[in-house]
């Protein structure tokens, strides 16, 4: 599948990875594309500058309201992207782990979870089409200074696993998405080299062009996902370290 003409749903359109995702998929000639946020008027500026294409989409992802709504008026998406979500930095012994844990799940899990529900018989009602999930690398290893974004990326990765199996039989191909430390707002706590977000949206595109299933968009995810899959205690016991 080629980018050129396609519709494409982009949640958590306004800033970070979402804002990246915008950009490069106009490059790369997307038809229409619906900026789902909650608030339109974040993103105005730049729908006013591409109006024919760019259509804000008032979308809060938990809630069940947009998202029915969502799904009457952009009934046209072949590529959906679930890439909305938060982060906290906490761990066990922080006293607000559990809110922010229930806080999470509810925006990184169920609201992707509610999403695929809403569109997946869209997206088989236009030939297939392509779900995308943005996880992270953390939904494979976990990172002791953000235990509870870790915990629902790693339920994120189910969710990949689940809809891949569920949906083939309609021709929905899904891709999971899984970037190591990305130069975003949410993640200028992190105490790491970072790579920008545009790198992302780029090599999703190309996963969707060459028809891969995982996308490991940087140096970091690469070399952390191989050595989990050679030794998945040794890179554990390296987590346990820089805790």
């Amino acid at each position: 599948m080629t980018i050129k003409d396609s519709v494409v749903l982009i949640t958590g359109a306004n800033r970070g990875i979402g804002k990246a995702y915008v950009e490069e998929f106009l490059k790369a000639g997307a038809k229409k594309i619906y900026l789902g946020v909650r608030n339109p008027d974040s993103v105005a500026d730049v729908v006013a500058e591409n109006p024919n294409t760019l259509i804000p989409l008032k979308l809060d992802i938990t809630n069940a309201a947009d998202i029915k709504n969502a799904a009457k008026e952009a009934g046209d998406v072949d590529i959906l992207i679930n890439n909305a979500g938060i982060l906290f930095f906490d761990d066990l012994a922080n006293k607000d782990a559990v809110d922010n844990a229930r806080k999470t799940m509810e925006v990184n899990f169920i609201g992707p979870l509610a999403m695929t529900q809403a569109f997946a018989p869209i997206l088989k009602n236009n030939g297939g089409g392509i779900l995308i999930i943005v996880s992270s690398i953390v939904g494979h290893v976990s990172m002791p200074a953000i235990t509870t974004y870790c915990a629902s990326k790693h339920a994120v990765q189910s969710l990949i696993l689940n809809a891949r199996a569920q949906l083939a039989a309609q021709g929905t191909r899904v891709i999971g998405v899984y970037p190591g430390p990305i130069d975003t707002d949410m993640a200028k706590d992190l105490e790491m080299d970072k790579f920008p977000p545009a790198q992302v949206a780029t090599e999703t595109i190309k996963a969707i062009e060459n028809g891969k299933e995982d996308v490991f968009t940087d140096a970091f995810s690469k070399v952390t996902y191989a050595a989990f899959r050679k030794n998945p205690k040794a890179v554990e016991a390296q987590m346990r370290e820089a805790a």
